[in-house]
Order: C-alpha cells, then sequence, then structure tokens
C-alpha cells in the first residue's frame, strides 16, 4: 500500500548556492519583541482615546451643574487636558515605534521616526515664538 500524499505532494527543494546569501529569518526572540513592542503601541493607543474621552464626558456631565466661575474654569481645564491627551498620544507613539524599531535593529526607519519628532518639534517651537 503507497500512502503518497496526493493533495501536497512533496517537491525537493533546490539546491542551494553556498555563494548565495542566506535568507533573513526571524528568530522566536525577535518575533516576540516585534510582538511586544506592537502591544505596546495598541495599549498606548487605547489608553490616550480613553483618557481624552473620559475627560471630555466628564467635561460634559459637569454641565449639568449650576454655572459659577470655578464650574467654567473645571470644564475649560478638562477640554484643554482632553485635547492636549488627543494631541500627544501620536507623537508619544512615534517615540515608543521609534525605540522599538530602534530595538530590533531597523536603524533606517528608527532615524525616520527621529526626523519625524525633529520636525513636529521644530514646527511646534516655530508656532511658539509667532
Amino acid at each position: 500500500m503507497d500512502l503518497k500524499n496526493t493533495v501536497r505532494p512533496e517537491v525537493a527543494a533546490p539546491a542551494r548556492d553556498e555563494t548565495e546569501a542566506p535568507t533573513r529569518g526571524a528568530c522566536p526572540a525577535q518575533v516576540a519583541r516585534a510582538e511586544a513592542g506592537e502591544q505596546w503601541i495598541s495599549r498606548l493607543l487605547r489608553g490616550g482615546a480613553m483618557c481624552s474621552g473620559g475627560l471630555f464626558l466628564t467635561s460634559l456631565a459637569l454641565e449639568a451643574l449650576p454655572q459659577s466661575e470655578s464650574v467654567h474654569v473645571v470644564i475649560d481645564v478638562l477640554r484643554k487636558g482632553a485635547a492636549s491627551a488627543l494631541l500627544v498620544t501620536p507623537v508619544v507613539r512615534l517615540v515608543v515605534a521609534g525605540t522599538t524599531l530602534g530595538i530590533r535593529g531597523e536603524w533606517k526607519y528608527a532615524l525616520y521616526a527621529a526626523g519625524v519628532l525633529g520636525l513636529l518639534a521644530l514646527a511646534v517651537g516655530a508656532g511658539l515664538h509667532a
């Protein structure tokens, strides 16, 4: 009785020339680090959105209180904090992504992330002096 796999027949791998460059495969430790970096980024974005949303919702709930100057100040502070959290979250994500790319040895993309952060800092600095 012959038990050959007829659905996926086995094909012999082509002979590898010794002068060929080895394929760049990721070891399990590198894969685990990459997944950990992606989880950090995911948590960061989710946390920033939840923080910002919570601050906005709290400011909306405070609208139900009797109108006074202190209530308006608190509402204003909450809304500015929510907007700041919403704006800062992607910048922090860029820092985390650049760091994880640097740790993984992908220097080209880590430098791109650093360049974008530098341009953002330049834009903010120019905006503050205007």
